[in-house]
């Protein structure tokens, strides 16, 4: 054992007795007052919560919610018709928050209305928490269609029945479809109920654009669905957040209307072309989309099978009064100068010879690559010299001429994989 002494001591020796119960006590107290705390949602009543199954009861279905803390809600409400349980432990789900627990962090939940009972009581309680009921369409009326919820009838206005302008709402006529009681008023003539889907559309599409708005940088590729077609373009979501594709970015085909390549549900895989802030709370962002990106450019094709001199079949896409432009292949196409289509006479516009539609065989002239310019002439041209200081007319005696579409050419040229 050490002895401490004047010399050999520089502090006082360390005190080895045990600290008295009374000192854990307190050590124990201040520790659990600096501990970092678990964090807990701040909620309220009517709030629209997510989290994961923890655990599924007979009764009663527990939640791990975002953000911390837990929410139960009746087992009941996630069975079928059936009785089959439609989640999993583990699925997340979204409910709404309709009591706060003694317990902080705690909240009780629920995803419909109640469950039996009075049905004006129940539907009474779904308009003051935002509950989505179900409903059935039973008929079209002026400005909107009749509902039936829980035995009784609501209206839901056409312009609440989706996100956009529903041209004929007699399609919705016999479906079962989730809506948001808006207003509920009940006296003794009955109770008012005003009822609308788009609000859980739009409920729903805010909850799916967070995810998507982090994912939402210019060159990413996106899955979505194309939600209307217009002359200008087609729009598409992405996954709450939509965005148009304009008709140019459809594809390399000039002239290519939206309505004769897509269709309204289709689904599409696009490229993000631009993302501009706006001060719109409902649509923070402009984006337009692109389909062409995503393709092989036919230029590039193009580049590797077209000379000068070549004789091709061409369908005329649209005439000026300068000349006809030709397609020669899905998203190549030449010009064909008015002046070689009069055959020596003077024509002030090219459709005094052809229309968009005609069938012509073209000898490609000069082609320049970096401009992406072809020019044409009419017919097979035995002046035209090619890359190699030969006439159109030696080519075909060795061999390669003969008049083809640009396909046929492509076919001949680009090598095989």
């Amino acid at each position: 054992m050490t002895r401490y002494t004047s010399e050999n001591m520089t502090t006082d020796p360390p005190d080895e007795r045990p600290a008295p119960p009374e000192d854990f006590a307190a050590m124990f107290a201040a520790a659990e007052k600096s501990a970092p705390r678990a964090r807990r949602p701040k909620v309220a009543v009517g709030d629209r919560v997510r989290g994961k199954v923890a655990s599924i009861g007979h009764e009663v279905t527990v939640l791990e919610l975002d953000g911390g803390g837990e929410g139960t809600l009746e087992t009941l409400e996630l069975r079928d018709e059936a009785g089959q349980l439609t989640v999993a432990v583990g699925d997340f789900l979204e409910a709404r928050v309709v009591g706060l627990g003694d317990k902080a962090g705690f909240v009780w939940l629920r995803r419909g209305a109640s469950r039996g009972g009075d049905a004006r009581a129940g539907l009474a309680e779904a308009a003051a928490s935002g509950l989505p009921v179900e409903g059935l369409v039973t008929g079209v009326n002026k400005g909107g269609v009749e509902v039936t919820v829980g035995g009784v009838r609501a209206f839901c206005p056409v312009s609440q029945l989706e996100l956009r302008p529903v041209a004929d709402p007699a399609v919705y006529v016999g479906q079962k479809l989730l809506f948001r009681i808006t207003r509920f008023e009940d006296d003794r003539r009955g109770p008012n109920v005003v009822v609308s889907r788009r609000a859980l559309l739009e409920d729903e599409m805010r909850t799916r654009a967070v995810d998507t708005r982090a994912k939402l940088v210019p060159g990413a590729v996106l899955s979505g669905t194309v939600t209307a077609l217009k002359d200008f373009g087609a729009f598409v979501d992405v996954g709450g957040i939509e965005g148009l594709l304009p008709a140019s970015e459809i594809g390399f085909q000039r002239g290519t209307k939206p309505s004769d390549v897509l269709a309204i549900g289709q689904a599409v895989t696009v490229q993000v072309m631009r993302v501009e802030k706006r001060d719109d709370p409902k649509r923070p962002e402009q984006v337009s989309f692109s389909l062409k990106a995503l393709e092989r450019d036919p230029w590039d094709d193009a580049a590797v099978s077209l000379r000068a001199g070549a004789v091709v079949k061409g369908q005329v896409t649209r005439a000026e009064p300068f000349g006809a432009f030709v397609q020669l292949a899905p998203g190549v196409e030449g010009l064909l100068h008015v002046s070689e289509l009069g055959g020596g006479k003077h024509l002030r516009h090219a459709r005094e010879a052809v229309k968009p539609g005609d069938t012509l065989e073209v000898t490609i002239l000069a082609i320049d690559g970096e401009k992406r310019r072809i020019s044409l002439g009419l017919g097979a041209r035995e002046d035209v010299v090619d890359d190699e200081g030969r006439s159109v007319a030696a080519r075909a005696a060795g061999g390669h001429g003969g008049m083809g579409t640009l396909g046929d050419l492509l076919k001949a040229k680009l090598p095989k994989s």
